[in-house]
């Protein structure tokens, strides 16, 4: 069964060999480039196919603009160092007759086959306007198994846009060469193929539910379902039924330079190998017609005889993921997870709205026509598109179902295998804990879910050194807002080598003693108790601002060797607790400074506090709420995701009830860390 994707979504592919093949209204220029995790550019052979050098290596693109193209495709072939690659369209310069941006013709298509001519997948591409240029669809190893994926994200500055997002070198004079290229080839169309006989569809891969017949919608990197849309009432696809709902599907990550692969934070299944085409009929390593000979050109690679294709997805590992160390490839598996979950949720969020838009555009018609406005045949065409709402529901939810499973799998093997910093309290590994030589790369502040499931968590991790502040909001339950702050605080220090983090706590009415004792009886704190009292706030402000004073200064004029002898290097940490209470003018005007300032000096705040409670102050404490990273003691949906649109629910990493993990952990730190002065 063909699979009609639309943006986010992805297929599995049964086997190496494929063809894509390309109808436009209009003359387009075919181009493939090859990435690596992050989707940079990569490979030593090059990186990038276009009309001017249409070969690479499992990649064959078009050397002319043409109105329809096939392009062969050997991901057998692909280079090692290869993980993603890139189709790209774009409209040829130059031409009188060429429309001015996509907006001004007909969608694209895309229909990705097998070399007989069996379509596995296809993709109609819409939503354009002013862009003149599009990454249509990539090839993307998912734990060892390709997968295509639809993804239409258009670029309104053309060839140049869509290579700088790419990490192309120089992507303006690349992007002239590929249209001079086109300008010494005549245009033409290739008219396509004659349809072969279909062959038996392999069977499902293992785990896998069939590939749902809805549309939906998911963000950038690896687990959007796989759907297709089915026709409408009067047997004609609406262009509506595969329109975007508007999501930018970029992968959040990518940088406009371009980094040494070794060291991109990323993940392999959040990587796309787009595989490219060829303008002309014909298959890499076999097929009905042979491709061209180029003259000066090495011939395509020959896929090794005997490969067995995938037939499943690979048992998953801990740290399946690029880095250079386990705590990175784990990170960055996290990581990748939750793009995954991300992506599922979103393809069948946008095929329930799908199927209910569809089944309400149906109903629509039936009231407007007199003829089946009423009666037996109604009511017939009714339940008809009732039952066709249903079905594409089931299917969406089919597809979600396996790649929740594929999930959870996943997460019961990279659970175990978690550092402390990367692990709830209640992991094992926190009772072998052993003080770490190293800062960690990231420390984790709780666990994200979705409705749809609930059971899967997904840890939420922040990176080291904190960029932002946190705040925990205390408006539902004080005492939990205290112990969140304190089981943030405690797991922070006990990532941290001994003596290489530090904590203050400002405690103005000294409501806060019991929930501090961990950290007080352990030595945790620089002062033995928490500052009290508007005269102990003012004290402990004014030596974190003179010191993030004095080492601004020190990096700005490049004097580091001329700060005091006695100023330590750890990172420090403030608690506020009960803000705004014992806060003059100027005690707030130090907090405003320490949260705007501090983090480049290595000094941290984590505020304990109600919205409400600092109500008087006006706009003036805006700025600050905005600039911290708000949390919550209970489970609450409030974590925007700007990427697909969800509103995550956040759950605090905080310790079983009756575990004295916390304490002991401490303990143990505490033997190893050296005495701090007041």
């Amino acid at each position: 069964m063909t699979a009609e994707l639309v943006r986010g979504q992805n297929h599995p592919l049964p086997g190496n060999r494929l063809e894509i093949r390309v109808s436009a209204g209009t003359p387009l220029v075919a181009a493939v480039t090859l990435g690596d995790e992050q989707g940079r550019v990569a490979g030593d052979g090059g990186w990038l196919a276009h009309p001017g050098e249409p070969h690479l290596p499992g990649v064959e693109v078009p050397r002319q603009a043409a109105t329809q193209h096939r392009l062969a495709v050997d991901l057998g072939a692909m280079p090692d160092g290869v993980h993603r690659v890139h189709v790209l369209l774009a409209l040829p310069g130059g031409r009188p007759d060429a429309p001015a941006d996509f907006g001004a013709m007909a969608a694209p298509q895309l229909a990705v086959t097998t070399p007989e001519g069996a379509e596995i997948a296809g993709f109609t591409i819409t939503g354009l306007g002013a862009e003149t240029a599009l990454l249509a669809a990539e090839l993307y190893r998912r734990q060892g198994a390709w997968k295509i994926r639809a993804v239409g994200q258009g670029y309104a500055g053309g060839l140049p846009a869509l290579f700088a997002d790419q990490g192309v070198p120089e992507p303006a004079t690349v992007a002239g060469q590929i249209q001079y290229a086109v300008e010494r080839e005549r245009a033409r169309s290739v008219a396509p193929p004659p349809p072969a006989p279909a062959p038996p569809q392999p069977g499902p891969r293992a785990g896998a539910a069939p590939a749902a017949r809805a549309a939906g919608a998911g963000p950038g990197t690896d687990a959007s379902s796989d759907t297709s849309t089915d026709t409408s009432v009067d047997g004609d696809t609406d262009a509506s039924d595969n329109a975007s709902a508007g999501i930018d599907y970029r992968h959040p990550r990518r940088r406009p330079t371009r980094a040494p692969a070794a060291a991109q934070h990323s993940r392999p299944d959040a990587r796309a190998d787009a595989s490219a085409t060829s303008a002309e009929p014909a298959t890499l390593n076999g097929g009905p017609t042979p491709p061209p000979t180029v003259p000066g050109q090495a011939p395509p690679p020959q896929d090794p005889a005997g490969r067995p294709a995938p037939t499943g997805p690979p048992e998953p590992f801990a740290g399946d993921a690029a880095g250079w160390s386990m705590e990175e490839r784990l990170h960055n598996q996290i990581w990748g997870m939750f793009e995954d979950l991300a992506r599922t949720v979103a393809a069948y969020r946008s095929a329930e709205d799908f199927a209910r838009s569809r089944y309400e555009q149906e109903l629509d018609r039936l009231l407007a026509d007199p003829r089946t406005r009423g009666g037996a045949a109604a009511d017939a065409a009714r339940d008809a598109a009732e039952l066709k709402q249903v079905a594409l529901v089931d299917q969406a939810r089919a597809v979600l179902d396996r790649d929740l499973a594929q999930l959870t799998v996943e997460a019961e093997v990279v659970d175990p295998a978690l550092p402390p910093a990367y692990a709830g309290w209640e992991n094992p590994c926190w009772h072998a804990y052993q003080v770490p030589a190293e800062p960690p790369l990231a420390v984790r502040l709780g666990s994200l879910t979705l409705p749809e499931a609930p059971e899967l968590r997904i840890p939420l991790l922040a990176r080291m050194p904190l960029n932002r502040g946190l705040w925990i909001d205390s408006a539902d339950d004080r005492r939990l807002a205290l112990d969140t702050a304190v089981a943030i605080a405690a797991r922070l220090l006990a990532s941290h080598p001994a003596g290489a983090f530090a904590v203050h706590a400002l405690d103005p009415a000294g409501s806060a003693t019991q929930a501090l004792a961990p950290l007080q009886a352990s030595g945790a704190l620089v002062l033995p108790t928490a500052a009290a009292g508007a005269a102990g706030v003012g004290e402990v402000l004014g030596r974190l601002t003179e010191r993030v004073d004095l080492l601004q200064m020190a990096m700005r004029g490049g004097a580091a060797d001329a700060l005091p002898p006695g100023l330590d290097t750890a990172e420090h940490l403030l608690i506020v607790h009960e803000f705004p209470y014992a806060f003059d003018d100027r005690a707030v005007n130090q907090l405003r400074y320490l949260a705007d300032e501090g983090p480049g000096a290595g000094v941290h705040l984590l505020l304990v506090a109600d919205r409400e409670d600092a109500a008087a102050y006006g706009p003036v404490l805006d700025p600050l709420w905005r600039s911290m990273l708000r949390l919550t003691p209970l489970p609450s949906d409030h974590l925007a995701d700007p990427w697909v649109g969800h509103a995550w629910t956040y759950e605090p990493a905080l310790v079983p009830p009756g575990s004295q993990v916390l304490t002991e952990v401490l303990r143990r730190l505490a033997a190893a860390r050296p005495a701090y002065g007041p």
